[in-house]
């Protein structure tokens, strides 16, 4: 089988053509820069171009092509997909052929969804697994520090996945097991209500072989058991702990050994667990970067930072936020008055505007700030100025953590990720 990916090398597909390549599917796919799982493609032997994504490529890949593989952001008019549909090529979302690999490979699927929580809960499953010895294959949507972002062994059992809400992609499964940490309204443009959006994670609840979350009774582990920082880490180790006792518990049954499951053991591992890209994610000494944009996502990083500064002996958390979509903040904004209760200063920059609705006017960042109550906050700009202003506070010993799921992430790498910036910082 040979498989043409579109958008092959960011956190979102990267992973699943690493799985893909690694079953024995012949993979090939395009993107218009190198994203974060590139290098980990290359290194697999993925053919992968980088450019353009006007069908070219894709022409020179035609010979013995069976799937032609895309993402939801992908426009109708896309020249690739375009040139695919007219060959009369299968065409799919990637959820499509995820869950095609996970019935092909026979494996049994732990599915993480929710609106907040999902890819830390998911990483932390994959690093207790590892750590554990489970035959587990998995996609995380980021990047790894302890592990590629996709794997496939031969002869694995289990698939551990982060199965995303949005575009009701998560509902193209059929799980044997749903993990679930936090269920909040979010992705208007796909749900037009909260009562749409709780019926999608019903369906995928009813789909499910077995369900774990915050409200399931008779477990296990609490979130007191462990040592993480922030209430909300700590809420979704004691879920991963779950779904790892439950592939433990079927390894030894099979094995004959039930009693020999010591969740101790768990506990002491998912203390190790070492963080995932974007999720409060460590750039310089007291430095972070998440990808919380949603006000519950971000009252529990808040939460996070400031138990992490009072162990490091800071002086307070200060926050960059930049908003993801208008769309989403005429529907979120009431929502963040309190979001960021107990941070010294908030840094709020304009809107990442994203498949917007262009009858909505545009709420600025001026007008967003000033929600915000009980915390200085203030309209800023990407710039030089927010710089010097965020190295002033870094040297007067405060934390500060960038809350964004756009490009705000990369200009912070960029300004920070510098051997003299790290030494003016030390």
């Amino acid at each position: 089988m040979k498989v043409y990916i579109s958008g092959i090398s960011g956190t979102g597909m990267g992973p699943l053509a690493l799985m893909a390549a690694k079953a024995g599917i012949e993979v090939v796919g395009s993107d218009l820069a190198q994203g974060a799982i590139y290098n980990e493609l290359v290194a697999a032997g993925v053919k992968v171009y980088i450019g353009a994504q006007d069908g070219q490529f894709l022409k020179q890949e035609m010979n013995g092509l069976d799937w032609f593989v895309y993402t939801s952001a992908l426009p109708h008019d896309h020249a690739e997909l375009s040139l695919a549909w007219g060959a009369g090529i299968k065409c799919t979302k990637r959820d499509d052929f995820t869950a095609f690999l996970v019935e092909r490979l026979g494996l049994k699927m732990v599915a993480v969804a929710g609106t907040h929580g999902k890819t830390t809960t998911t990483a932390m499953i994959i690093w207790a697994s590892l750590k554990l010895g489970l035959p587990v294959s998995y996609i995380v949507g980021t990047t790894l520090g302890f592990a590629p972002s996709g794997v496939y062994h031969a002869g694995d059992k289990y698939f551990i996945y982060e199965a995303d809400e949005y575009d009701k992609n998560f509902l193209k499964y059929h799980p044997w097991l749903a993990v679930i940490p936090f269920v909040s309204y979010d992705h208007p443009d796909i749900y037009p209500t909260q009562e749409d959006y709780e019926k999608a994670f019903k369906t995928f609840r009813s789909q499910s072989e077995m369900v774990i979350d915050n409200d399931t009774e008779k477990r296990i582990f609490e979130a007191g058991s462990f040592k993480l920082a922030g209430e909300a880490r700590r809420k979704d180790a004691a879920l991963a702990a779950e779904a790892v006792l439950k592939m433990l518990m079927v390894e030894a049954r099979e094995k004959g050994e039930v009693a020999n499951v010591d969740a101790a053991m768990i506990v002491n591992v998912m203390n190790e667990f070492p963080g995932v890209g974007r999720r409060f994610e460590k750039i310089v000494d007291g430095l972070y970067t998440d990808y919380a944009h949603h006000p519950e996502e971000i009252a529990a990083t808040v939460e996070i930072a400031l138990e992490q500064a009072k162990m490091d002996a800071k002086a307070g958390v200060v926050v960059v936020y930049q908003p993801h979509q208008n769309t989403r903040q005429h529907k979120v904004k009431n929502g963040y008055a309190h979001a960021f209760d107990e941070a010294t200063k908030v840094f709020w920059l304009p809107t990442y505007l994203t498949r917007e609705d262009p009858l909505l006017n545009i709420l600025t960042n001026t007008e967003l700030a000033a929600l915000v109550q009980g915390v200085d906050a203030e309209a800023v700009e990407l710039n030089d100025e927010l710089k010097e202003r965020l190295d002033q506070y870094l040297k007067d010993n405060y934390l500060v953590v960038l809350m964004t799921a756009g490009p705000a992430d990369t200009w912070l790498r960029e300004k920070y990720l510098t051997p003299q910036t790290k030494f003016s910082l030390i």
